[in-house]
């Protein structure tokens, strides 16, 4: 309560009593200079708005001089948001999301379009939904109605992580990982395309290296066992089990397969069983939850699996190429090397705009 307000109160009743300890009115001069309290915005010196105020004025609608001036593609990014997903195994999750959200402006006249149009219908559309391919190209048809004048095409992009529950190799145990997920919908010429984003993170061992090794380990052996010299089961077994025998090892290295896949018409994404496919093409995915027993079983399909990032590049497009609901992908694979200082890079397309050069994703989960 304020020094205006001092001199009474409201009972519960609703009557005016007298304020408790009122404090000295305050004089007309003072007055003069108290800044009134704005409920309009909540906001104390904002000043009062009346019902009967002036229209606000909206610059945006501004009309210029005719020139060339349309513009491609304008917006809002990153845009905090909660969204439901569902990954495809049933698992429909709450996932704090960063929204980008589009339309071009077609007219060179006017000055801009209506953001807080496309916010309050994002905001609408995500959060209590389940985010869907149906739902997208609703909201991204509402973003055109909602500038109909201004803009004839509109685009979205819904970027999150999403959680997979991953079991161990063979103690049992489970652990989580977190794909990075990007959804990629437009509305262009009144056709809805849907892309999906996310990755994909592995081991890699070297050929090149492995036989290196191996050529070293035969040769220590042929060092330390002489050809007229008879084999000892067990000290040959000793042998191998020491570090004498096994004196070198191949370079491995943390490896990612970046992905852009874009599904048939009416097709809802099937993150997790993309996932899936992908992880069995290259079969060493990174794991979570690991035991010795783990570690030595993932040593195990690491020896059996070594590849170049073209054999990689290969197993994957061969993955997706069996998929019947892929319309077309683009897939980018680095392995980034413990052996260099650079990374060994492949990339495979099929029926994806610009497959056929280099590309790069510009997304925070790259």
């Amino acid at each position: 309560m304020n020094s205006v307000d001092a001199e009474s109160a409201l009972s519960p009743s609703g009557r005016t009593e007298p304020a408790p300890n009122p404090r000295p009115a305050a004089s007309e001069a003072a007055l003069r200079h108290v800044r009134p309290f704005s409920r309009a915005d909540g906001i104390p010196g904002a000043g009062h708005v009346s019902d009967t105020a002036c229209p606000r004025p909206d610059v945006a609608a501004q009309t210029l001089a005719l020139h060339d001036d349309a513009i491609d593609w304008v917006g809002m990014q990153r845009i905090a948001t909660p969204i439901l997903f569902d990954g495809g195994d049933g698992d429909i999750q709450n996932c704090h999301a960063q929204v980008d959200a589009f339309v071009n402006l077609k007219r060179p006249d006017r000055r801009g379009i209506h953001m807080s149009r496309l916010y309050l219908l994002m905001n609408q559309h995500l959060g209590m939904q389940l985010v869907t391919a149906g739902l997208l190209e609703s909201l991204l048809r509402t973003f055109l109605e909602s500038h109909e004048d201004l803009a004839d095409r509109a685009r979205i992009g819904v970027h999150f992580d999403y959680l997979v529950r991953r079991m161990a190799l063979r103690s049992g145990h489970h652990g989580w990982r977190a794909y990075p997920v990007s959804l990629e919908a437009s509305l262009i010429d009144g056709v809805f395309h849907l892309e999906l984003r996310t990755q994909v993170v592995y081991s890699s061992t070297c050929p090149a290296s492995a036989a290196l090794s191996r050529q070293l380990i035969q040769e220590r052996f042929a060092r330390d066992f002489g050809e007229r010299e008879p084999l000892e089961h067990a000290a040959v077994l000793e042998w191998l089990g020491n570090g004498r025998g096994i004196v070198a090892t191949p370079h491995a290295q943390r490896s990612v397969a970046r992905l852009q896949v874009r599904y048939v018409s009416g097709v809802q994404p099937d993150l997790v069983g993309l996932l899936d496919r992908v992880e069995r093409s290259l079969r060493t995915a990174v794991q979570t939850a690991v035991k010795r027993e783990d570690e030595q079983a993932f040593a195990l399909i690491n020896g059996k699996n070594p590849m170049f990032c073209e054999d990689a590049a290969r197993r994957i497009r061969r993955a997706l190429d069996s998929d019947r609901d892929i319309a077309g992908f683009r897939v980018r694979v680095e392995h980034q090397e413990s052996l260099h200082a650079h990374d060994a890079v492949a990339q495979v397309g099929r029926n994806f705009p610009g497959s056929g050069r280099a590309f790069d994703i510009d997304h925070d989960f790259i």
